[in-house]
């Protein structure tokens, strides 16, 4: 039996939700790892959750033109803003003992971020198939590259309203009754679920995305974010973030600090799926969380020097 004599010791994981989505998706992994007895939290970063917008022009019948035009409340939240919010929630939990930070696909760059900023509070980093930005500034830039050529997001541009230009959001019609869009998505995001969870998870998805979050410069640092310890949870079945990417963004990380190299966990699982394998995503932190109990809070990786004998800095694209 797990002991709970010493709970300062017992990490509290934070969960950083990915685009368009929230604290929400989080669910079931929450109670999986509540059975284990681990603490948790599910952060809404700004303008979601039960922040989140759903104007009259979305409910139905939808009213697709007024509702391309409508101003977005998330267009002027940056990935600053993002970070700031869950550094506060760092702060706050690392008092009762250590914080294992966790994000999915876009929420990398927010717990990227807070590594840069704070890495004296944060324990581990654990990245399950999410962006964590080294020799490229964001995933926009990413995505040009070869290893993305997997993904099977063209056909998701039809979800599109509005110009994101003029928004400053991207804002997708989830609530779009054409069968062969939804049937793209659930291949690009969930494609290993039944139709009934995909279109469950669908419902608790909001259409706007900031596009300040998915271009800012998101690159990690050598010498804040390099000495935490990381985790990256590899989905081989993920077509929106392939695995190939996964495998560079692990690898551009660990040429970066290679004394402190990502330890790599991997699920059969798509991009979305695995918050229907939340027993096995529990297991895995119920792992991580051992780790940490043997090596306390303490023990910061110093980073590798560069060539020139100082220490390495952030990550720059050629």
């Amino acid at each position: 039996m797990r002991s709970t004599s010493n709970r300062s010791s017992s990490p509290t994981f934070v969960l950083v939700h990915g685009s368009g989505s929230s604290s929400f998706m989080w669910a079931s992994v929450q109670r999986e790892l509540a059975l284990l007895g681990h603490r948790s939290f599910a952060v809404d970063l700004p303008g979601h959750g039960l922040d989140a917008q759903y104007p009259l022009t979305y409910q139905a019948p939808q009213d697709l033109d007024a509702w391309a035009v409508e101003p977005s409340t998330l267009a002027g939240v940056t990935l600053r803003h993002n970070v700031d919010a869950v550094a506060d929630v760092v702060r706050r939990l690392a008092e009762h003992g250590p914080v294992v930070l966790v994000a999915a696909s876009l929420g990398g760059l927010t717990i990227s971020g807070v590594g840069n900023a704070i890495p004296d509070l944060v324990s581990r980093l654990v990245y399950i198939s999410a962006w964590s930005c080294v020799r490229r500034a964001n995933p926009i830039e990413y995505m040009q590259e070869p290893e993305f050529a997997g993904n099977l997001m063209g056909p998701l541009a039809a979800f599109n309203v509005g110009d994101p230009a003029q928004l400053g959001v991207g804002r997708a019609n989830y609530r779009t009754a054409d069968a062969e869009l939804l049937a793209a998505l659930k291949a690009a995001t969930m494609a290993d679920v039944s139709d009934e969870r995909f279109r469950a998870f669908l419902n608790i998805l909001q259409p706007d995305e900031s596009i300040a979050v998915m271009t800012a410069d998101a690159r990690v640092d050598a010498g804040t974010w390099g000495t935490i310890a990381r985790t990256y949870i590899r989905l081989t079945g993920d077509r929106s973030l392939p695995v190939a990417m996964q495998d560079r963004l692990i690898a551009e990380a660990d040429a970066l600090t290679p004394g402190n190299p990502y330890d790599v966990h991997t699920l059969d699982t798509s991009h979305a799926g695995f918050v229907f394998r939340a027993g096995e995503v529990a297991a895995i932190l119920d792992k991580v969380a051992l780790q940490q109990g043997r090596k306390g809070i303490a023990g910061r990786v110093s980073p590798a020097p560069d060539r020139a004998g100082r220490a390495a800095g952030r990550g720059r694209g050629d």
